[in-house]
């Protein structure tokens, strides 16, 4: 199908669950697609951060991404991450997803070496010459090391070479400069702006956000739905307090480099729901201890999701 201009709404960064063996364990990811549409989602992005995609080997990237749009059927936009160390490994990349029936794509920086802000916008303007589907820009400095520049944003969005930005940065001050240059009139008509970090939709929908991919709507997307949609009503105090019942929940990943990764607890978490058939985590991680795991389940009954 094609790409919504602006896309909206909650479109989480679906998990990968694995076999024992770590092989993509397709029904239960399908299961998590259909877990995913009956909250009322309004797209999937798969080989995100979330779906471990750095972890998967190519083939498997691909088997997740022709599994879930045959599964879709157009039904929802299909979103595919696109994420390596250089241009030419990422135009592989691109190629791939696209061909396994990829609706978009959603491209970091280049990573390893550090690359200057002329070098970040040549990467993104070679992908999306040679890139058949719409290019979302996905900016994670914890993960790349190299946050995208605002006016680079804003310029790679007049030039067409975006379609729109995925903020994982957890800077507000940098999403409103953002989303100012958007309504001032930089980017083509329905430039889309996603907020990436979870504990902070509700602030960036205030600010202007069309939408979300939070993590953890793999968990509890009923609750980012509903939140997006008392947002979108002009109900504030609802949304707030939604979101404050989500950083809760968002409790069980616990600290940085303390606790499970957050996609170890979000798949215990989608075990525990009877969501996924086996939590493993891809390797070299570890899976969640067997305390973390009492949390997860302590925070989901409090949270009523068991």
């Amino acid at each position: 199908m094609a790409l919504p201009a602006p896309l909206t709404g909650v479109v989480p960064p679906v998990c990968t669950p694995l076999t024992p063996d770590r092989e993509v364990d397709v029904p239960s990811l399908l299961r998590l697609v259909d877990h995913l549409v009956e909250g009322g989602v309004h797209g999937v992005f798969v080989l995100g951060t979330a779906s471990e995609a750095a972890f998967l080997t190519d083939r498997q990237r691909r088997q997740v991404v022709e599994a879930v749009a045959a599964h879709l059927d157009g039904r929802l936009p299909l979103l595919a991450g696109a994420i390596d160390m250089s241009t030419a490994r990422v135009l592989d990349q691109v190629a791939s997803v696209a061909a396994a029936g990829a609706d978009g794509v959603v491209v970091t920086a280049p990573f390893y070496v550090l690359s200057r802000p002329a070098e970040i916008a040549r990467h993104f303007r070679r992908v999306a010459e040679r890139s058949p589907v719409p290019v979302l820009a996905y900016d994670i400095p914890p993960c790349v090391h190299t946050g995208l520049p605002v006016d680079l944003v804003l310029h790679l969005a007049e030039e067409g070479a975006l379609a729109g930005l995925k903020d994982s940065s957890a800077d507000l001050a940098h999403l409103r400069e953002i989303l100012a240059g958007v309504r001032a009139g930089a980017g083509p008509a329905g430039f889309s702006v996603l907020t990436g970090s979870e504990r902070l939709v509700d602030a960036a929908l205030a600010l202007g956000a069309d939408g979300a991919v939070p993590g953890l709507a793999n968990v509890d997307p009923h609750g980012y739905v509903r939140l997006y949609r008392q947002a979108r009503a002009g109900d504030w105090d609802g949304a707030r307090a939604e979101q404050e019942r989500l950083c809760e929940l968002a409790g069980m990943t616990g600290s940085a480099g303390t606790g499970p990764s957050a996609w170890g607890a979000y798949k215990a978490a989608l075990h525990l729901r009877g969501v996924i058939d086996c939590p493993a985590t891809a390797e070299p991680q570890l899976p969640p201890a067997p305390e973390e795991v009492e949390r997860v389940r302590t925070l989901l009954a409090a949270a009523g999701l068991v």
